[in-house]
Order: structure tokens, then C-alpha cells, then sequence
């Protein structure tokens, strides 16, 4: 007797209008339900810091007294609530409420956590709003990454750019480690510094969107006098949406080694980007040894073929930027002049997280090219004095 085969009924298809309604749902629920649980534990570590600093304040603030309060809470709450609740957790509460006294309210009177965090979690709160206040985007991880910045005006600006751009805890402790803020604020002035902690990193001219240096630790190269460009050239491609955010806001990849030919001769272009914000053409030449005037020549070259040949209506003149390892910052000067600050740029990089030191030096190799010496202004008014003299 030959047996039925059962007929089985063909799943939906996963494209279907109700699949992606109802996915949607659930999507959006479980983002809520996460962001409800983080925002909770944000509100109730600001809580707990707090109460630790108030009852440190009525013990005259000794010194012995904070470390055993501490160790004593610590002790209490592990037994009660288990791992979580170590000094040195307890210690970034409190740093917490410290940083951020007027996280929640000025007004929430102590001793009203439950009524705290269910009047916070019921107001509707917007995605971006002023430094130091609440955010639900975000997490305890990512104000543990902030606290660890010790100067306001930086930490507001990490704070800013981490609720612009969505960024994961991960991104915000590397541009944290690479000192983005540093990078930014070393060629500006006072102002521009406050309207970077202010209002975050703002795009208005190309100079808003360059770096120096450029950090490439992601690509996990030593450094070597035998790296070749190529070489380089397809470790930025491999992780190309990580160098793009380390370029900055608004980069577009558009193609690589792009070629130019002009009499039967052919060039290549190593990178080719569009920045969404400038409206032009960024055209990136890797170096791996020291730049030179011929390498200046040569991105003068490309912007100037890209101009004529590539831009469109609507296209802002076409920016020419080379990374390299090192460079003479006389020579730019001279070989530029204007193009230097028009559309024309250098950019050191480097294959490791820089230090505090190390942008400090960059920052006085800068001040070189761009002030007189306390030694050459000193000696000036001397050296006119000695020049009247001989006229006299």
C-alpha cells in the first residue's frame, strides 16, 4: 500500500507586508524595553552616588571616613544584591553624581529614588538636549567611558558626538583613546574650542573636517620603513567604514586607484571620496616616507584635473588631502602658499593611539609656522633700534 506523502504549508515569505509591519513592532519594542532598562540603571547609579556624597559631606568629608563608607556599602550591598557593587563601582557613582550633579533635577528631594526614576522614565524626553543632562541614548557604559575624561569642556564634546552619531560604547572610548577632541580643538582658538564642547564638531569650511594627525591604530599595522602604499591602500579598504569614521562626518567612499589619462600617460588616484556636507570631491594620496614638493605638485595636479574633467553642477571645488607619516611643515607652507587653507591639504597618521605629549609637540611645530619666536619678536625692535642708528 502506497503511503500519502504529507503536503507541507509554504512558510510566508519573509518579505511580505505583515512580516515587516509586525517586525517592526517588535523591533521597536525591544529598542524600547532596552532603553527603559539602561535608562534605569543610569538614573539609579546618579541616585546611589548621590546619597554617597551627601553622606560624606555630613561626615566633614575626612578622608578615612569616604574609603570605609565605602568599603562598608559595598560589603552590605554584596550580600544583599551580589556582584555589581564594588568600591570601585561605588566610587564611579559617586564620580557620576559629581560630573553630572543636574543629571535628573535640581528639584528631586533625597530619600525619593522610586519617585525619581518613574517621573524621569514617564517624561518624554528628546534624543539631543544640553550637555549634562539626561539622555536616554545613553547608556551607564557609555557615561563610565565619558567619566574617565577629566575636563568638562571635553567630555561635553564627547558627550555631544556620542548622541549625534549614535555611537557604540566601543567608538566612544577609541575617539576617548585617540583624543579626538585634541585633535580638533589644537588648531582653533578659544571660541572654537567652546563651540566644540558646546555644540560638537560643525561643518562649515573644509578645515572643520580635516585631522591632525589621522589615527589608523584599527589597522593593526606596525610601523616599518619598508610599508608599502599598497599595502596601506588595502588595509584602509578593508576597514573602510571604520576609517571613515575616523575621517569624520560626511566622507562617502566613490572608488580607488582611479584613473587619469592624459596623452596615452596614465595616473592613479589612491582614494576618491565625497564629502555629503561640503558638497565636493576629496581626493586622498597615501604616502608611506616623508612628503615632499613633487608629492605637493602631484595632489595639485589631480584637484586641478578633477575641477576641469569630474566636477558637476552643484560641486563645490574639489579638496586634495595627503597622509603621510611625516612632513616638513615649511614646505607645505612654501609650495602651497593660499592653496594650503583653500583646498589643499597635509595630515599626518599614525599607526598607534597618540599621547598627550605627542600632540602637544604637534601643536608647537604648528605655532612655529604660524607666530614669530619669543626669541625673533624680542629681537626685532633691537635689530630696528641698531638700523636707525646707521641711518642716523
Amino acid at each position: 500500500m502506497a503511503t500519502k506523502t504529507k503536503k507541507s504549508i509554504p512558510a510566508p515569505a519573509a518579505s511580505t507586508p505583515l512580516y515587516s509591519r509586525v517586525r517592526e513592532i517588535l523591533e521597536s519594542a525591544r529598542s524600547n524595553i532596552a532603553r527603559t532598562v539602561n535608562t534605569t540603571q543610569v538614573i539609579a547609579n546618579w541616585l546611589i552616588g548621590r546619597e554617597i556624597v551627601e553622606e560624606e559631606q555630613r561626615g566633614k568629608r575626612r578622608a578615612d571616613y569616604g574609603v570605609k563608607l565605602l568599603v562598608d556599602l559595598s560589603k552590605q550591598l554584596g550580600g544583599d544584591y551580589g556582584r555589581g557593587y564594588s568600591v570601585d563601582n561605588l566610587e564611579a557613582f559617586r564620580q557620576f553624581y559629581l560630573c553630572y550633579p543636574r543629571l535628573i533635577s535640581e528639584t528631586v528631594p533625597r530619600n525619593s529614588a522610586l519617585p525619581a526614576i518613574s517621573e524621569t522614565l514617564s517624561r518624554k524626553l528628546p534624543d539631543t538636549q544640553q550637555t549634562g543632562r539626561l539622555n536616554t541614548n545613553l547608556s551607564w557604559s557609555h557615561y563610565r567611558c565619558l567619566l574617565r575624561v577629566g575636563r568638562e569642556v571635553a567630555r561635553n564634546f564627547y558627550e555631544i558626538e556620542a548622541v549625534t552619531h549614535a555611537w557604540t560604547v566601543r567608538e566612544l572610548s577609541r575617539q576617548i583613546a585617540s583624543l579626538l577632541f585634541d585633535r580638533l580643538a589644537k588648531s582653533r582658538d578659544k571660541e572654537g574650542m567652546l563651540r566644540l564642547a558646546s555644540n560638537g564638531q560643525e561643518v562649515a569650511q573644509p578645515i572643520d573636517v580635516l585631522k591632525d594627525p589621522v589615527v589608523l591604530e584599527f589597522l593593526d599595522i606596525p610601523e616599518s620603513p619598508r610599508l608599502q602604499e599598497s599595502k596601506l591602500e588595502q588595509a584602509l579598504i578593508g576597514n573602510l567604514e571604520t576609517f571613515l569614521m575616523e575621517l569624520g562626518k560626511g566622507f562617502a567612499f566613490v572608488s580607488r586607484q582611479e584613473r587619469i589619462t592624459l596623452d596615452g600617460d596614465h595616473f592613479y588616484i589612491d582614494l576618491v571620496l565625497y564629502h555629503t556636507v561640503l558638497k565636493c570631491f576629496v581626493l586622498i594620496d597615501l604616502k608611506v616616507g616623508k612628503l615632499t614638493h613633487a608629492d605637493l605638485g602631484q595632489i595639485q595636479f589631480y584637484v586641478n584635473y578633477y575641477d576641469r574633467e569630474r566636477r558637476t553642477e552643484g560641486d563645490n571645488p574639489t579638496l586634495g588631502l595627503i597622509l603621510c607619516p611625516d612632513k616638513n611643515d615649511a614646505v607645505v607652507k612654501y609650495t602651497l602658499g593660499e592653496q594650503e587653507e583653500r583646498n589643499i591639504f597635509t595630515s599626518r597618521y599614525q599607526l598607534h593611539l597618540p599621547t598627550v605629549e605627542e600632540l602637544e609637540n604637534e601643536l608647537r611645530r604648528e605655532l612655529r609656522y604660524l607666530v614669530p619666536s619669543a626669541d625673533a619678536a624680542e629681537a626685532a625692535p633691537k635689530q630696528r633700534r641698531k638700523n636707525k642708528g646707521k641711518v642716523e
